[in-house]
């Protein structure tokens, strides 16, 4: 089993094999991002990637019951890459419960629904997708290359192949100036694309990246902590999925939540509301992290 440069997976993610089927990220140009920019893409040969696999089964065997494909969107494999991917890991793993991967919204409509189907049977249960913003103009300033009929015709796509989605949105990342369309932005995003699984993150500047030189120039403005919450309490309230699992467990975050929207939006909205007026204790700067 070989691995190169940084390995990033969700925090649900945590007890699952990772298996590195490609390198670095095929769009990797977002703004805010760092978690790439140390690897050029590439697709890992199929033959080092399936002997990946047989090592591990010789390893691990019956203890894998998830594997996650990284790097940052592995979707972006093609057909016969998955097809053996995922016949692989049917074989070296007998108690295998499902394969997950991160993806983008080109990298589903770069695939039929068709095939899509054809990967969710094979074992391709569940797929991280990061909008970040449902506000078509930060969609351009974080330079996702996507924006939110992109997002909206993604998710079609993946419920009708029966997979599930795990949507991820970025507090702050609209910046001080379009942090309320930002926050009513992702909350109308997350109704549309109905995600079983949404997350919130918060925003943090890395130096280097394209978004801190922009901080520097003070063309970018992170908004303040209480903004922050706002966005989040906008979300939170506005946000009208079927029935989705939501979480800022995340470590960027300052208030770490957890319930099921809509159903405890009520609930959420009045915790995040204590914590705006200082009856919540925040996550000390010291603790919060990428």
């Amino acid at each position: 089993m070989r691995y190169e440069g940084s390995i990033y997976r969700p925090p649900s993610e945590h007890d699952a094999y990772i298996l590195q089927a490609t390198i670095g990220c095929s769009w990797n140009h977002c703004t805010y991002c760092a978690m790439y920019t140390d690897k050029s893409f590439r697709v890992r040969t199929l033959d080092e990637t399936l002997e990946d696999v047989r090592e591990a089964g010789l390893r691990l065997g019956a203890q894998v019951e998830k594997v996650f494909v990284a790097d940052g969107d592995a979707l972006v494999l093609d057909m016969q890459s998955w097809e053996a991917i995922l016949a692989a890991c049917r074989s070296a793993f007998p108690n295998l419960r499902r394969v997950s991967a991160y993806a983008t919204a080109m990298n589903l409509k770069e695939k039929s629904i068709q095939e899509l189907a054809h990967l969710r049977a094979l074992g391709l249960r569940q797929l991280y997708i990061g909008p970040e913003t449902g506000d078509d103009a930060t969609f351009k300033r974080i330079a996702k290359g996507a924006n939110f009929a992109d997002h909206v015709e993604a998710a079609r796509r993946a419920h009708a192949a029966d997979i599930r989605l795990s949507a991820i949105f970025l507090l702050g990342a609209g910046g001080v100036e379009r942090s309320e369309a930002h926050a009513k932005g992702s909350a109308a995003l997350i109704t549309e694309m109905d995600p079983a699984f949404v997350s919130a993150l918060t925003l943090t500047v890395i130096p280097d990246t394209p978004i801190d030189r922009l901080t520097r120039k003070q063309r970018f403005q992170l908004p303040a902590v209480p903004q922050l919450l706002k966005e989040l309490r906008t979300i939170v309230g506005e946000a009208r999925p079927s029935d989705a699992v939501f979480r800022t467990n995340h470590a960027s975050n300052y208030l770490p939540l957890s319930g099921r929207l809509p159903q405890d939006g009520q609930r959420i909205v009045q915790v995040i509301d204590r914590a705006l007026t200082g009856d919540i204790p925040l996550r000390p700067e010291a603790l919060r992290g990428l």
